[in-house]
């Protein structure tokens, strides 16, 4: 065994026993905040839902708010032609007191886990930094960019240039008010071109005001939509968040091997949907364990059904003839372009970038403007872009229809017919 293997074991080891300090006024610490005056947090700084809070911690019925935990790490997770990679991520750690949330887990999740928000909310986010188990050589402060977030304070944004990162051993809260419904993205965006190459990426969308309030748009009666379109006309029966991801294999090797990286000659190699490739994509549960995290955890005295997947979001999308698929197209890729296509589904493109694609009102705002949707065969994003599709069932034939890119080389992993950014729309009578 190498002198960093040992160093490595004996971090884990200590890890187990050990969690991040409390109490102290530096908040070097897991320290989470809910609403006003810590609402929704109890004594163990574990966060209760908003609508459930406790009052002995200055909660209310319904606080307003909606809030989350979250910590950034290292982890590992497994190709579809059964490679393993080594990554940085996000875990949700909502449910977890302060002092579960323990340095050197690699917990790290690819994608992130996806942050969906109701308009008209205050979002509380807790970034808690637990360090990176296999490059203990490393400091790295971490951030959460919600991406496209339209009103930011610089304080929040999570950009390093007008704010600061989170340190290892730290917390911090961000704050947003959500004005305005879409599908965003988020990331981290401390080192971005390296942090998100390694995988610190997740979905992230809002709600509009209008759900809840039922709309007849085109024969049928619509409660959820994708904005506040005053005629129901973005009204949906079922959603799907899709991310568009890929990952150069060498760069993470090198990563892991503490080896100078090649940021210029970074090439994707691995392409895929929620963080997983082609058929896995489809599986509905969490993937298994990689055995490179299995190892290092189990060294370090972690018990086997303590180690939680890495991948748990499938990309499988279900619909029964009749019903309107949304389907929450994203992005945040730092090498590629890539273009998808749902085999023989009409596609209808009704916003692109949050926004609702519709011209301004005549008359004040009384009647909608003119609607600027339009109908495709494929939808191309580039890193940072983000799109919502809609498809109509009603002249479709139930059966299995493909998502898949044209990016023709990227439908597998190499000469392995295996893997690759696809996905399956099973649609059933």
């Amino acid at each position: 065994m190498t002198t960093i293997q040992t160093f490595r074991r004996t971090l884990i080891a200590l890890a187990a026993t050990a969690t991040l300090g409390v109490g102290t006024q530096a908040r070097a610490e897991v320290f989470v905040q809910c609403g006003p005056n810590n609402a929704g947090v109890d004594a163990n700084g574990m966060i209760r839902p908003a609508y459930d809070v406790d009052p002995s911690v200055g909660g209310t019925k319904d606080s307003g708010a909606q809030c989350m935990h979250l910590s950034a790490g290292d982890g590992f997770i497994k190709m579809a032609d059964g490679r393993e990679l080594y990554t940085f991520g996000f875990t949700d750690v909502t449910k977890r007191s302060a002092s579960q949330v323990t340095l050197a887990s690699l917990d790290a999740n690819f994608a992130a886990p996806t942050i969906e928000l109701k308009q008209g909310k205050d979002f509380y986010l807790t970034l808690t930094n637990v360090a990176m188990t296999m490059r203990p050589d490393l400091f790295d402060p971490h951030t959460v960019h919600f991406h496209g977030f339209p009103q930011q304070p610089p304080v929040f944004d999570g950009m390093p240039e007008g704010s600061f990162g989170v340190n290892m051993g730290s917390s911090f809260t961000y704050f947003y008010r959500l004005n305005d419904p879409g599908t965003y993205m988020y990331h981290c965006h401390q080192e971005a071109t390296e942090h998100m190459q390694m995988g610190m990426l997740g979905n992230l969308y809002v709600t509009p005001l209008q759900d809840g309030t039922p709309k007849s748009f085109g024969g049928k009666t619509y409660t959820r939509f994708v904005y506040n379109d005053g005629d129901g006309s973005t009204g949906y029966d079922v959603s799907k968040p899709l991310q568009l991801l890929s990952m150069d294999s060498q760069f993470h090797d090198l990563h892991l091997g503490v080896q100078p990286l090649p940021f210029k000659n970074m090439r994707d190699d691995y392409a895929m949907i929620n963080g997983r490739g082609y058929p896995d994509t489809v599986n509905p549960a969490p993937l298994d364990p990689p055995t490179q995290k299995i190892d290092v955890l189990t060294g370090g005295g972690v018990a086997l059904g303590d180690i939680k997947s890495s991948q748990p979001i499938n990309a499988l999308v279900t619909a029964v003839k009749g019903q309107r698929i949304l389907l929450r197209l994203s992005n945040l890729n730092v090498t590629n372009y890539y273009t998808v296509t749902a085999q023989g589904l009409p596609m209808k493109v009704v916003g692109v970038g949050a926004r609702q694609l519709r011209g301004p009102s005549l008359d004040g705002g009384t009647t909608p403007g003119k609607d600027l949707y339009f109908e495709t065969s494929s939808v191309t994003l580039g890193g940072g872009e983000s799109t919502e599709v809609m498809i109509d069932t009603r002249q479709v034939e139930p059966g299995t229809y493909f998502l898949y890119t044209t990016n023709l080389n990227f439908l597998s992993n190499g000469t392995e017919d295996s893997g690759g950014m696809m996905t399956e729309i099973v649609v059933s009578n």
